[in-house]
């Protein structure tokens, strides 16, 4: 790589060793490696040290205060955000160096996300999501959400063209595992948000967000995997409002719904909700 705009990448793990060669490997080229990890128990740390990665271990905090932490370790200006399940492509490599030799004009930069769909990628021709992952620290930082925590910048933001390519969902009890964890993780931020209509919502929505997805997100290119991401994904918008719904009628009646007559009721989730571990 030529002389240009010096590039940290931030990285945080937890027993990712599956997927962190791919993810290094694509920017083993920038001038430092952040990765702050909590506490693998796999080749993690062993793969980030052939890569001359700066390493830090914390227990986790929360995927914002984390990646938060893993930013404040940084030494450069322009930074590039990637999950452990995440490798740019070699055109997209291409396109940053282009982009930071030549000084960048804008304050950050969204890239597609081309995701592994359970045995396949993503047709190219698929609408993808796009990511703000390249920013200028002084104009950004980490927000605080639970779970999908991402950098928001005061600035100017520009696109890139070529794909970041995304690892997470490698089958289907993958996918079904992580919106369950991430539809209970959203939880309490809604609760924040006092959110009305939560009957109507579990009701109307989640057909509404599989046509999004299946149609106008073009799934269809991908066939029965299309089919299957679609349906998971409008079942992950009815179990957040779901779990949402539970948590207020908990809240309001307690066991008094339950058998007089049954056992101690244990403790259910959505009273932890807010609690701290």
């Amino acid at each position: 790589m030529t002389d240009r705009t010096p590039l940290s990448v931030f990285v945080t793990t937890y027993n990712n060793d599956r997927t962190l060669t791919a993810c290094l490997e694509s920017v083993k080229w920038a001038d430092e490696i952040v990765l702050l990890d909590s506490f693998s128990t796999d080749d993690t740390l062993d793969i980030a040290r052939r890569y001359g990665a700066r390493i830090s271990q914390h227990e986790f905090l929360g995927y914002g205060p984390q990646k938060q932490m893993a930013l404040a370790a940084t030494t450069h200006d322009w930074v590039l955000l990637l999950d452990a399940d995440e490798a740019l492509s070699p055109v997209l490599q291409i396109e940053i160096d282009q982009l930071l030799e030549a000084e960048p004009v804008a304050d950050g930069y969204e890239m597609p996300r081309q995701e592994q769909l359970f045995w396949r990628m993503y047709h190219p021709a698929t609408r993808m999501n796009y990511y703000l992952r390249l920013f200028d620290k002084r104009k950004g930082d980490i927000d605080d959400m639970p779970v999908h925590a991402a950098p928001k910048v005061r600035g100017r933001i520009g696109r890139l063209e070529a794909p970041l390519y995304h690892y997470g969902e490698t089958d289907i009890h993958t996918k079904v595992e992580k919106i369950n964890a991430y539809s209970t993780g959203l939880v309490a931020d809604k609760i924040k948000k006092k959110r009305w209509g939560i009957p109507l919502v579990m009701l109307f929505y989640p057909p509404l967000f599989f046509i999004r997805s299946y149609v106008f997100k073009r799934n269809f290119l991908n066939g029965w995997a299309g089919v299957i991401n679609s349906s998971v994904a409008a079942f992950y918008v009815f179990l957040k409002y779901a779990k949402l719904y539970e948590h207020y009628q908990v809240a309001q009646y307690g066991t008094r719904l339950l058998p007089e007559d049954a056992p101690p009721p244990i403790r259910h989730r959505s009273q932890d909700v807010g609690r701290a571990p």
